[in-house]
């Protein structure tokens, strides 16, 4: 097991030197408000990844719209061309 380069030894070593600083009656609370500060930094870690995520492909997103919405235009302007040749507007 190898935590933030960490290994087992390293980790029991802090573990002594931690039971001996804050007693033991105060390391199980300083256990937990240590696991819920990592678990805070997680979510938020996660929630920003989230939105890169999302804001990478928004882009994606609007460019397609855009090239879709250019290829219809071109469409319409192409099937409206010969109609007008046919018929010029009237003077």
């Amino acid at each position: 097991m190898n935590v933030f380069g960490i290994g087992l030894p390293e980790m029991a070593v802090i573990g002594a030197i931690a039971l001996l600083v804050f007693g033991p009656k105060r390391l199980p609370e300083f256990g937990r408000t240590l696991g819920k500060t990592l678990k805070g930094f997680q979510a938020a870690s996660k929630e920003f990844e989230r939105e890169i995520h999302k804001t990478m492909a928004e882009p994606e997103s609007i460019e397609q719209a855009a090239t879709e919405g250019s290829m219809q235009q071109d469409t319409n302007s192409i099937s409206e061309t010969p109609q007008e040749a046919k018929n010029p507007p009237a003077s």
